[in-house]
């Protein structure tokens, strides 16, 4: 792996906010109330949530500043920026009250800048947390059943290849 792309810094990511420590969930949009879709939601065993966008080229990192929402959430406490170490020149394109985690080719993540605290976010009520636990099972359940597929796929062509 370089860690380039999306999948690929997403687990470098994940690893770097300890999934034995913090939730770390792909995709939430629904169940949150969110008004956009959070590549990487980080939950903090303190009850604190953090957003992680995820950018792996020029365009996409410029096109973020044309978004609506702007990241902005009373749920959210702080946003980060997570990009491949070749974007790290590109950080001037980045809000600055975002946080900046870059991703170098072996996968390990440096922070280069902590992001500003929203001051009016609230931390994640119970039932929230536990949409969220709801959310994460759905997602291990679809990769589970995805990678079951693909196997069973690579099993008929390695038979039919006999």
């Amino acid at each position: 792996m370089n860690y380039e792309t999306a999948n690929e810094i997403e687990i470098a990511v994940a690893r770097y906010f300890d999934t034995r420590v913090n939730m770390v969930i792909p995709n939430i949009f629904w169940g949150l109330d969110l008004q956009h879709e959070c590549d990487l939601f980080v939950l903090t065993k303190t009850g604190w949530a953090y957003e992680i966008e995820i950018k792996v080229c020029k365009y996409d990192l410029r096109n973020d500043a044309k978004k609506r929402h702007g990241h902005n959430s009373k749920l959210l406490r702080k946003l980060y920026f997570a990009i491949p170490e070749k974007l790290e020149p590109e950080i001037q394109n980045i809000p600055e009250h975002a946080g900046v985690l870059v991703v170098n080719p072996g996968g390990k993540v440096r922070k280069i800048r902590e992001a500003t605290q929203n001051k009016l976010a609230v931390k994640i009520p119970g039932e929230k947390e536990l949409k969220l636990g709801r959310l994460a099972a759905m997602r291990i359940w679809n990769l589970k059943t995805v990678i079951n597929q693909h196997n069973i796929q690579r099993e008929v062509i390695n038979a039919s290849q006999r």
